[in-house]
């Protein structure tokens, strides 16, 4: 009897397990079973209140003068070591070197890796996790950071609210190419299967920033993956960095999401997160309103033609002076010569005129 018990309760706690495996056994995606909508359910702290990304509305911000420039710390050092690419079937990411860390916050923090989120339908239809204003970039770089200060290794720091700094990079597309990401877009192929790895050559990760470090959102969120710990302090650059179109296409067709040896493949693509609510949270900037703000085109456009009427008005009122002075002139020059011939003639007219003659007096 007592044998047949502990048989039924090896099977229960198989069982169990089976049904629910722990949550790092659980493989995510961004649609399907265990798609964006599901996280929660297995991973409790993505339904939190501090979620990540958000979208950006620059009429709440809240200016912060405290708010200094991020400096990185040895980016630009990367020294002659390769960097590992990765395509971990969510994206292609980078492990960075201990070395490299970020200043400007209250505590040191050192870098750990930067991986890329991006779209499925080319330029202007979204692929970027934050958002401005409700609109979308083509693509966001992340640079994730742990605060070495505190906490030993990221393990440790990603669950503490205080443990990790991520800087956040929009992309655009235009016409030129940006050679600093092809230190990575030109090595995409050969990781295109889920778990596939090779080593590239070292570079300078800070290329891959925006020139204005100064300018940029600050707001308390999570990371934007499974398990989504609400322990990230934000960094939104308010600079956008522009790559190709071609580019992007590389970014958005060459990565699977599947395994090599899987006969069903699927390309990773839309591997962006929607944006979450704010529930109260501020959003800080580090520029005023009047220094950040931004002109869209039809306001370009506008002062453009504003100042081409500008400057043809301004030509024909110089045109009209210049002109009435021309006109004008004659009619003076004439005026003196006539002024000058009636004096003449009066004068002439006095010399001829005969002196009167003396009267006797009475």
């Amino acid at each position: 009897m007592e044998s047949l018990g502990l048989f039924i309760l090896v099977i229960l706690i198989f069982f169990q397990r089976t049904a629910a495996p722990a949550p790092d056994e659980i493989t995510w995606t961004y649609t399907g079973l265990v798609g964006q909508s599901e996280w929660s359910e297995h991973f409790p702290d993505c339904g939190g209140t501090s979620q990540s990304p958000v979208d950006v509305i620059t009429t709440q911000t809240k200016y912060d003068p405290s708010l200094i420039p991020v400096t990185p710390l040895g980016y630009s050092q990367h020294g002659n070591k390769p960097f590992t690419l990765y395509n971990n079937g969510h994206t292609a990411f980078i492990e960075l070197p201990e070395w490299m860390g970020l200043g400007g916050l209250p505590w040191l923090f050192t870098a750990v890796q930067m991986h890329l989120h991006w779209g499925s339908g080319g330029p202007s239809h979204g692929g970027s996790e934050h958002t401005i204003n409700g609109l979308s970039a083509d693509a966001e770089l992340h640079v994730v950071h742990y605060n070495s200060e505190l906490y030993p290794n990221m393990s440790a720091a990603m669950t503490q609210r205080d443990g990790l700094a991520v800087l956040g990079i929009l992309i655009v597309t235009g016409e030129e190419t940006n050679p600093a990401y092809n230190n990575i877009l030109n090595y995409l192929s050969r990781i295109r299967h889920a778990d596939q790895k090779i080593l590239i050559p070292a570079f300078d990760v800070q290329s891959l920033l925006p020139k204005d470090l100064s300018r940029y959102y600050r707001y308390n969120g999570s990371l934007t993956t499974p398990p989504c710990h609400q322990s990230v302090t934000w960094t939104l650059f308010h600079e956008r960095v522009q790559i190709s179109k071609e580019q992007l296409l590389k970014m958005e067709t060459i990565l699977y999401s599947s395994k090599a040896d899987e006969l069903d493949r699927m390309l990773l693509q839309d591997n962006y997160r929607a944006t979450q609510p704010l529930n109260h949270r501020v959003i800080f900037t580090s520029f005023s309103a009047e220094s950040g703000k931004e002109l869209s085109s039809g306001e370009v456009t506008a002062i453009v033609i504003g100042v081409m009427c500008g400057c043809v008005g301004l030509a024909v009122i110089v045109r009209f002076i210049v002109k009435t002075i021309r006109i004008k002139e004659p009619e003076k020059a004439k005026e003196k010569k006539q002024d000058m011939a009636l004096s003449s003639t009066s004068e002439a007219e006095k010399k001829e005129e005969p002196s009167p003659s003396p009267q006797t007096e009475p």
